[in-house]
């Protein structure tokens, strides 16, 4: 800054000013500025400025992991809004350990991040904490942060299941199984709520299986169920990771869809549509949700707000029925 402010022959406040913007400077004095600045392809240090009490420009984002494409579709939702707002973003993973997650939180705010949103981890077992981020903004989506004051963004989990599981019953199927993932996951209970509630409303009998963790233990756990004598005629898939693992499995066990088994899963993707058949499911605004939580979150950076109780945003979620779930229709019908 002092070469900069050397060759354009001004002070370093008056080249601290032009780059900040928060303080007018003659146009004459910013243009030499600029054109020093260009010259000496000077770039200024964010983290100085940061320790300065100036904001870094940049944001964490936290995520369970990124092999699940719904996590990705999150994350590239944030990473837009930001450089919208001419913010990077950290993006890092906590592999859905607490433990792990609070070391990567901890590491953003000594990365003096200007804020952070966050899919955390385990329902009750996170250690994200208000008092852990201090006046750093932060907002929570996907999954909340139990009896902290944490901005939110949720989706209808346990209705859009809901909705789902009572179409598959109106098919006629009176044994509904559900394929899932860990009920210490706040939208795979959630989801799993949703199921109980449809399946004791027709006065079925529940089939849940919570350990979708591979392909070989979601094939084990259909194995047993589809060759015993009340095997189930539907099945309910709790997301993406459990829905590729209940598909794989079926497959390879050679049983039909929905001939043999209708199909339904929590969460579209971008091939749903292109397998044989087409695969019902529940969409959620996977994007639109990124979004919401990044906007709320430069929000309350532009304000210096920490809420005293957070906000919690409620998105809706569609039902988009395709063939495997025994509908007939030639291409797909979304449901609100």
């Amino acid at each position: 800054m002092t070469d900069v402010a050397r060759l354009a022959g001004v002070g370093t406040m008056t080249v601290s000013r032009v780059l900040s913007g928060t303080v007018p400077v003659s146009e004459a004095a910013a243009q030499r500025v600029m054109t020093a600045i260009q010259q000496l392809s000077y770039k200024p240090n964010e983290l100085a400025r940061a320790f300065r009490g100036q904001r870094s420009r940049t944001i964490g984002l936290i995520i369970p992991y990124l092999y699940d494409p719904f996590f990705a579709n999150c994350a590239h939702a944030v990473t837009t809004v930001a450089k919208d707002k001419g913010y990077s973003v950290i993006i890092t993973t906590s592999d859905e350990d607490p433990e792990t997650e609070f070391a990567e939180a901890e590491q953003m705010l000594r990365r003096h991040v200007d804020g952070l949103v966050v899919i955390p981890s385990k329902f009750r077992q996170t250690r994200l904490t208000r008092a852990l981020f201090g006046r750093t903004p932060v907002v929570v989506f996907d999954r909340p942060v139990a009896d902290e004051p944490f901005d939110m963004v949720l989706v209808q989990n346990t209705a859009g299941a809901h909705k789902m599981v009572q179409h598959l019953i109106e098919h006629g199927h009176s044994r509904v199984a559900f394929m899932g993932l860990s009920r210490s996951l706040f939208t795979i209970n959630a989801r799993f709520l949703g199921y109980r509630k449809a399946v004791q409303e027709a006065g079925l009998k529940e089939d849940a299986f919570f350990g979708c963790q591979s392909i070989e233990e979601t094939l084990k756990a259909l194995e047993e169920r589809l060759s015993g004598p009340n095997r189930p005629t539907a099945i309910f898939a709790s997301n993406t990771l459990a829905t590729r693992y209940v598909l794989s499995a079926l497959v390879h066990l050679g049983v039909k869809i929905p001939a043999d088994v209708a199909f339904a899963g929590f969460d579209d993707f971008e091939m749903a549509e292109f397998t044989s058949p087409a695969l019902t499911v529940v969409r959620q605004p996977a994007q639109e949700m990124g979004r919401v939580a990044t906007n709320l979150l430069f929000d309350r950076i532009e304000r210096g707000e920490i809420p005293e109780t957070g906000n919690r945003i409620v998105l809706p979620v569609e039902i988009v029925l395709r063939r495997s779930c025994g509908c007939k229709h030639r291409t797909a019908v979304v449901n609100r």
